[in-house]
Formats: structure tokens, sequence, C-alpha cells
């Protein structure tokens, strides 16, 4: 899987790959012939006392000492162009896939875990890609020319060799084996740490109102242990990796200079060929040190790989249709037809058997208890996630049929929990529409009831905003919400409970602003406070996923005993106020 991805956003970089390979075999090559020289100019110049034969053979060496140089800068510099391009491409696609998942396959990974996989993941890859480049194609011709112009000017040492480089390379196998495991559970706890800190970052107010530090830095603490463990176990096996190879190494060259004592005692070699022959193995030995370096980034990044081709590979459950064709009738007119939604394993659909339709210029409410599917039902119709059974049609059409694009440009949508961008007022609510003016972004905040805080701003509209829309309140937040989806004129607009933080002044006043605005528009909303919509035109009332009535405010009071009892509890809650 590794190997495949890199092969993969690899490709487009072949023309810097091929410089890298061809500078490095001349770079290793130069290198190679070294030790040769330097062992000539021990045995036929300093031996015989030839001065020009030693500079002459010197300028050798320093010409091959300066190509080597050269060709290591160059391999260097055209192998980061291409694993950081592979890199920037890598996190392009996911990027791109995340953005097209819906909320199911977002839910299924988890945000800390997506955000770790587009971060930490990629790194790991791209850093394996960096040192492949630079690594893969020096390490073999190093490791086997060694050994050839080893056994060229020594062959009487050879043996040495043949025993030192499989010992070597079997000692780092068995511990690049361990390492795999381990790396993928460091992975994991990553992701554990990711998600306790980005949850208590962005909960601080819940657990400071709930005097919950003492507990979530408790918990925090068992991940960060978690994490640190896994991370001692791997680097237990990176510190025994090392001295391994150290030992393999110092015993080798031992040994040759055991032997080589004796065969220059014996006659049978010289001192030059000796000096030579040592550096063969520290060349052959760096090599095999090169590769296991590569092998022990190679069991994380493989890891790594897996997670970040599990992203690329999920295909989103709301697939565009290939042949989209345009709304048959009147944009805003909404139909839900035997509309279900179940959840994949779960026991019971959320939404089961619901139809009913929403035209144009009318205001359809939807009420019911916690968890009676009202939030789902609304997130039908933008699809951002698509029914299971039935179907959703906008303007005449099934959602399934339009062109997401279209079909999110006629709606404006106030999500139950407003959020906004890190940024400035224009620029959130240029969000709804990219070209709007500055009269029109007023306009926006006047009907959401919004312009007279945004004016008693030191900067107006260019006032900074925080991640998330934590420099201002929860009701200043749900204004600018309504303003960001109003300034669009949609021809649908969903309000999913998005007036729940404003008192009842603001809420009639936010109301009467939008009458004028939306007298030809769709209006969908959910509403926890029944007294706020008894003008709709229509009320659904959901009790557990399925309608159990339809009508306005009368009808439902003398036909449905859910929603009467809905009225009388909110009512009741009142009087005992």
């Amino acid at each position: 899987m590794l190997i495949r991805l890199l092969r993969t956003y690899l490709a487009p970089y072949r023309r810097e790959l091929g410089a890298v390979v061809v500078v490095q075999i001349i770079a290793t090559i130069a290198m190679l012939y070294l030790p040769t020289l330097n062992a000539d100019i021990i045995d036929n110049g300093i031996a015989r006392g030839d001065t020009d034969y030693i500079l002459r053979m010197g300028g050798w060496m320093l010409l091959f000492s300066v190509v080597q140089v050269i060709g290591s800068i160059a391999s260097s510099f055209f192998g980061a162009r291409a694993s950081l391009g592979a890199g920037r491409d890598l996190r392009r696609d996911l990027m791109r896939r995340v953005g097209s998942f819906s909320a199911r396959e977002v839910g299924t990974f988890g945000a800390p875990s997506l955000i770790t996989r587009t971060t930490n993941d990629v790194q790991q890859v791209q850093l394996l890609g960096v040192m492949a480049a630079t690594i893969l194609v020096t390490a073999p011709i190093m490791c086997i020319g060694g050994i050839v112009m080893g056994v060229r000017v020594g062959a009487s040492l050879a043996w040495v060799l043949v025993i030192a480089v499989p010992v070597l390379g079997g000692a780092m196998a068995l511990i690049i084996a361990r390492m795999i495991p381990q790396f993928r559970a460091m992975q994991v706890r990553i992701d554990a740490v990711n998600r306790v800190l980005r949850e208590q970052i962005t909960g601080i107010r819940v657990v400071r109102a709930f005097v919950r530090e003492d507990h979530e830095r408790r918990r925090f603490g068992d991940a960060n242990d978690d994490l640190t463990a896994a991370s001692l176990r791997v680097g237990r096996l990176v510190a025994l990796m090392f001295p391994t190879v150290l030992l393999i190494t110092n015993v080798t060259m031992v040994a040759i200079v055991w032997v080589g004592g004796y065969r220059i005692s014996d006659g049978a070699v010289e001192i030059g060929a000796l000096t030579a022959m040592i550096s063969y193995v520290m060349q052959i030995l760096m090599a095999v040190m090169m590769a296991s370096f590569l092998a022990m980034m190679a069991p994380r990044a493989s890891v790594c790989a897996e997670r970040i081709t599990e992203v690329l590979a999920t295909d989103s459950s709301v697939v565009p249709t290939p042949t989209p064709i345009g709304f048959a009738g009147d944009p805003g007119r909404v139909e839900f037809r035997d509309a279900q939604f179940r959840y994949p394993g779960a026991d019971a659909p959320v939404l089961c058997d619901l139809t009913l339709t929403a035209r144009p210029g009318t205001t359809t409410a939807i009420v019911g208890s916690t968890g009676a599917g009202k939030t789902t039902m609304l997130s039908l119709i933008p699809r951002l996630i698509d029914v299971t059974a039935g179907a959703v049609l906008v303007g005449g059409t099934d959602v399934r049929d339009l062109d997401p694009e279209v079909l999110r440009a006629a709606i404006g949508v106030v999500p139950q929990k407003p959020y906004l961008f890190s940024g400035t007022i224009a620029s959130n609510l240029r969000y709804g529409k990219a070209d709007a003016t500055d009269d029109e972004i007023w306009e926006a905040l006047r009907i959401a009831q919004a312009d007279g805080f945004v004016r008693d701003m030191p900067d107006g509209l260019d006032t900074a905003v925080a991640q998330g829309g934590t420099t201002v309140s929860g009701g200043q937040r749900q204004r600018l919400a309504i303003a960001r989806a109003v300034i669009r004129r949609p021809s649908i607009l969903l309000f999913d409970d998005s007036f729940s933080a404003l008192d009842l002044a603001t809420d009639a006043r936010v109301r009467a602003a939008l009458k004028p605005v939306t007298r030809e528009a769709c209006v969908i909303v959910v509403a926890q406070r029944v007294s706020t919509v008894v003008d709709a035109d229509q009320i659904v009332v959901l009790e557990h996923g399925r309608t159990v009535g339809i009508g306005t405010h009368d009808e439902l009071l003398a036909s449905c005993p859910t929603y009467a009892e809905i009225v009388d509890s909110q009512l009741a809650a009142q009087g005992a106020r």
C-alpha cells in the first residue's frame, strides 16, 4: 500500500526522480573509486617516493570528491522537490476527499483522526519519500559496489564480508519486524491525544463551568501517558538498532585488521589494499545502516499510508449524479415522499415514512421532542445526507438527480450550532454570497437584527472573528448566521432551531424583518418554542422519526395529542414562571 501510494503521487515527478537516479549513480561511483585511488597512492606513490604520481592521483581523488559532493547536493535538491511536491498533492487530494464526505463518513472517521491523517500521516510518508529518493539508489550501489571493489583489492579478506553483511541484514530485519505493530499502536494513540485535546480546547467553557479541569487534566494525562508508553516501546527498538549496527561493524573491522595483519606479514596483502578494504567495509556497512534507517522509517510510513489510503478509498454516501438535470418546477417547492433515513448498523430508522410538501411563500414549522429526527429531516433537503428509502424532491426533481452545487445555491441554511470562520464579520457573511457589497451585508445584518451591535464594534464589518465565533455571544453568533443565510436570497430557507439563543423580543423582530424578504421563499423552521411558530402555514409534529400530525396550530390542538401535550407543557412552564 505504501509503495502504491508513493508510486501514484511520485509519478508526476519522473523528471526530478530521473535526475536523482543519474546524479546518485555518478556520485556513488565516484565515492567507490576513492579508496582504490588512496590504496594506489599508498602502494605505488608513497612506497616508491614518487611525488609526481602522488600529486597526479591526488588530483583525481580531489576531482572525484568534488563530483561526489555536487552529486549529493543535486540529488538531495531534486529528491526534496519530488517528495515535497508529492506530499502537497496528497494533502490536496485528502482535503478534497474529506470535503466530499457526508456527515456519516466524517462521523465514522472522526474529525481528530482526519486532521491527523492529513497532517502527521502525510508528513511521515513525505519524509520517507525524501529519504528514499536519496538512499534507495545510493545504498544498493554502495553495498554491491563496495563488495565488488573490496574483493578486487583484497580477495583474501572477502570472506569477512560474506559473514558480516548477512548477519547485519538479519539483525535489522528482526528489529524492524517488531516495529510495525508498535508504530501502528503509536498512530492510534496520536489520534486519541488529538481527540482529547480538541475536545478540551473547543469545550473549555463547559469544562470551567462544571469545574472539571482536574478530570480533563487526568483524561489528557492518561492519553498522553499511553502515547508516551507506545513511543518508548518504539524508542527502545530504535535504540537497539544502532548499537547492533555498531557492534557488528566494529567486530567486522577488528576481524579485517586481525586477518589483514597476518596477510601483510605473509606478503599476500599490501598496506594500501588493507586500507582500501577497511574503507570499503565502512562503505558497505554504511550502506546497510542507511538501508536500515530507511527500513526503520518504513513501518511507520506504511501504517500512515494505510490510514491515508483508507480515507482516499472511502466514497461519500452522497454521490453527485453523472448526468444532473435541472429543476422541473419552482425551486422553492420541497417534497418528502415516504422518506426514510437509517444510520448504518442502526436497529431502527431515524426517520420513517415521512411524507409532506412545503410550498414557496409558506412557512413550515417542525416540532417534536429531542431525538425525533428534526435536524436529520432538514439535512436531507440540501443533501448533506441521502435518504435510505423514499425520496426528497426540490423543485419537482429528486435531489439525487440535481447538481449539488445548483441545489445548495438555492438553499440558505442556519444550522443548530451556528459556526463562524476565522476572519472578519464581512468575510463570514460573504460565505453566503461571495460578491456581496457592503450595502447588501448591512441589509442582511438589519434583517437579522445584528446591525446594531456590529455598528457598535470598533471596526464594524472588519471586526475580527475568532475560529468558531468565540469572540461574540451565542445570540450574536446566531444572528450573524441568519444574516449569512439571508444575504443570498435563497428559494429555500432552513432554520434549525436558529432562534433558541434569542430573547422573545429579538426573536419577534427577526421574524418580522424576515417576512418581506421571504415572501416568495419556502421557509422551514425547526423550533422548540411553540409560541414562536403558531402563525406557521403548517406545523409538522415528529415523534420517534414518524409524522404524527400535520396542520395549523388550531387544527393540531384539536387532532394531535402529542402537539397538545407539547403546548400544554410549555404553557405550564410559562405559568410556573
